[in-house]
């Protein structure tokens, strides 16, 4: 009787552990590498980490883009006959873009950051202060809006203006930062930290390079046997990537929302602005008659009549007024243009890549010290980077300079001039190109063009300009150290992965 009790516990422990075995393996399959056979996130064998599933979280603010192919520029009657943008066929990834323009608050946020933390360096508060003169004229009475409309409560929720297109972009990289922040924080990883002061604050750059450490909470476990724990890294797809200005053909893209009037892959209804149709009123039953977005009608006349106000907008509105486009998003058109990222060309959509198009890019790396280290952050606490130089590149084939915002036009092999010792090096050194530096007028005289590597694109419309201004396709362009009372911006995110949203 007692062998036989013994015989059955055996079995029994037996076929437990051909039970365990057999999950182990089935859990082993999916853990161990397709090239190697060996296991994933064992310390065992070195621990090398690796999880499948990862799903990009939408970031504060955001709205998911699904990309695809559309057709860039404008296709209606170009009434300006500038023909800066004649259409062309491109793709784009997915991205995110804002719902909604930044908004006064948003920026009263980071220049209270930027005031308490950078104390000793007072320069950085005074460099992300808005302009608030742009509101002078000096035939008007804008006293007003030159006092209040960036502080006081009552425009909180209205757009921010006044901001360059440099402090626009460096508000991205803020916000970047703080969003960052803020989910090391909400996994315990980072502790709160109110007393970040001058260099010894949150960069997401510095922290991934070993150059912050902060108030440090529970750090991840290394699965590595040769250390206990470790930092966040990038591959552990935690962190966001950056905020940044939506390229042109994404702001494009995300406004004109065709999304909304495609069956499979047939668009029904070519658009003009935003919403369907080629008129400015709703069309619904609800709200017919009322208007779509906030523009000047005709001459003298920004709001329409008392008791029937047309946009009921005297100059900006909330920027959550009226109605989304089929993305979702808000004052698309109206209200306030917006800051783009490329640098602006009449010949941009001829130019650029069909594939994610963009004009603008300046390819830089880490500074090193001399031993080969990443160098020391500068006084902000950010990493610092330089272009790459052009004799590092000379075994590349996919780009041979660092700075592209020239490229094929105004570069030294598009100049209109034929002999010259200059070498783009040096082209960059003075600021420009020959083609756009030295334009020659019939007086003999040099003239320096608008068209320039600092001429930013703005888009949109806003509610000091004409219907005309309001679609999609128009462009314009002004210095990025420029500011005015109808330029305001959004924020843009690059969506990594699938195309399509939560794969």
């Amino acid at each position: 009787m007692k062998s036989n009790l013994l015989f059955s516990a055996f079995a029994i422990t037996l076929l437990l552990f051909s039970s365990c075995s057999k999950v182990k393996n089935l859990v082993g399959k999916e853990e161990r590498s397709s090239a190697t056979g060996w296991a994933y996130n064992d310390p065992e064998n070195g621990g090398f980490e690796y999880k499948k599933g990862y799903i990009q979280k939408t970031g504060p603010g955001l709205v998911f883009i699904e990309g695809g192919t559309f057709v860039l520029g404008r296709t209606q009657d170009d009434v300006m006959f500038e023909w800066n943008n004649m259409p062309r066929r491109v793709t784009l990834p997915s991205f995110y873009i804002d719902k909604t323009e930044v908004k006064n608050v948003n920026y009263l946020e980071y220049l209270h950051w930027t005031k308490r933390v950078f104390v000793d360096y007072p320069e950085v508060y005074k460099k992300a202060l808005p302009d608030t003169m742009v509101w002078r004229s000096e035939l008007a009475y804008n006293e007003p809006y030159v006092n209040n409309y960036l502080r006081h409560k009552a425009y909180s929720e209205y757009p921010v203006v006044g901001v360059s297109w440099e402090q626009a972009s460096d508000f991205c990289e803020w916000r970047t930062d703080r969003v960052n922040e803020r989910i090391l924080i909400e996994k315990g990883i980072l502790k709160e930290n109110p007393d970040q002061r001058n260099e010894n604050n949150f960069n997401t750059q510095a922290y991934l390079m070993g150059q912050y450490e902060g108030v440090v909470g529970t750090n991840l476990k290394d699965l590595n046997p040769d250390n206990e724990e470790r930092r966040v890294r990038w591959s552990d797809g935690i962190l966001l990537p950056k905020y940044r200005l939506p390229t042109e053909a994404e702001w494009e893209y995300a406004a004109l929302a065709t999304v909304g009037n495609s069956t499979d892959e047939r668009i029904g209804d070519k658009k003009m602005f935003p919403w369907n149709g080629h008129w400015v009123r709703n069309d619904s039953k609800k709200h017919r008659g009322e208007m779509m977005a906030n523009f000047s009608r005709g001459k003298g006349d920004f709001m329409g009549s008392a008791g029937a106000l047309n946009d009921a907008g005297d100059v900006t509105v909330p920027v959550d007024s009226y109605w989304p486009n089929d993305f979702g998003l808000f004052c698309m058109a109206g209200n306030v243009n917006e800051w783009v990222a490329d640098v602006y060309r009449p010949l941009s959509s001829y130019d650029v890549a069909e594939f994610n198009p963009y004009r603008g890019n300046v390819f830089k790396t880490p500074l090193l010290d001399e031993e080969g280290n990443i160098a020391e952050k500068d006084s902000l606490g950010r990493i610092r980077y330089r272009d790459q130089k052009d004799a590092e590149l000379v075994n590349r084939v996919n780009y041979r300079t660092a700075d592209n915002r020239n490229h094929r036009d105004g570069d030294l092999a598009s100049s209109v001039v034929s002999e010259t010792e200059w070498t783009n090096d040096e082209l960059r050194t003075k600021g420009s190109s020959l083609m756009y530096l030295n334009a020659q007028g019939a007086d003999n005289k040099t003239y320096n063009t608008l068209i320039n590597d600092e001429s930013r694109v703005y888009k949109g419309g806003s509610w000091k300009d004409r219907v005309f201004w309001l679609s999609p396709g128009a462009r314009r362009f002004l210095d990025q150290k420029s500011s005015r009372d109808d330029i305001g911006f959004r924020c843009a995110m690059t969506h990594v992965g699938s195309p399509v949203e939560g794969k």
